[in-house]
């Protein structure tokens, strides 16, 4: 139920505000920081878009971020990111969706090794999420850069979750190089309209 509330709410400060909501999960939920309580808009809603989000994070830790999600903390609304450092190490930012102070960051030491460095992308998080939303209308709920080192066979691709103006999830490939916007078929489909844009 909170879930619906916040995605609500987060719906009603794209629509009026015009930009993106995205963020990224932090590894075990953990911030180290300040604890104050997030200071979103009086109906509970995100103020700071997922770009003003990640250039917040970027000047606390210098590097990519690669995944971005708004989510509820402990009861407060936070916007999550994942930093890869310009020092070689994942970071966890977390970053207040009312006025884009940084709450938080750590280094990632629940890191497995699998993870590498992202390559190099002409689409930005932000370029991604606002791609996905020319697709199909709605609020971004997460993106996240999905880089498998060429394993995968598929290009570099922002991999973005859009719940639409109609309810549905809708999930968006935006290519990182060109940002075409595709279904993403990798899914099931479930509420997925299965367009391609």
């Amino acid at each position: 139920m909170k879930r619906k509330i916040v995605i609500a709410a987060v719906t009603a400060a794209v629509l009026v505000g015009g930009g993106t909501a995205t963020a990224v999960a932090l590894a075990g939920g953990e911030s180290h920081g300040p604890a104050d309580r997030s200071s979103t808009a009086s109906d509970g809603s995100a103020r700071v878009t997922v770009g003003d989000a990640a250039r917040a994070a970027v000047g606390a830790v210098p590097g990519t971020v690669t995944e971005a999600e708004l989510d509820d903390e402990d009861g407060r609304l936070v916007w999550e990111l994942e930093v890869y450092g310009s020092d070689k190490s994942w970071h966890d930012v977390t970053v207040d969706p009312g006025n884009g102070k940084v709450l938080g960051q750590h280094v990632d030491h629940d890191d497995d090794g699998d993870r590498h460095a992202p390559r190099e992308t002409s689409v930005t998080l932000d370029e991604a999420a606002g791609a996905a939303l020319r697709s199909v209308p709605g609020t971004v709920t997460s993106v996240e850069l999905e880089d498998h080192d060429g394993r995968s066979g598929r290009a570099v691709h922002w991999e973005v979750d859009v719940r639409g103006e109609d309810g549905g999830k809708h999930e968006r490939d935006v290519d990182a190089k060109t940002a075409k916007v595709t279904a993403d078929r990798s899914d099931d489909g479930h509420g997925d309209d299965g367009d391609d844009d």
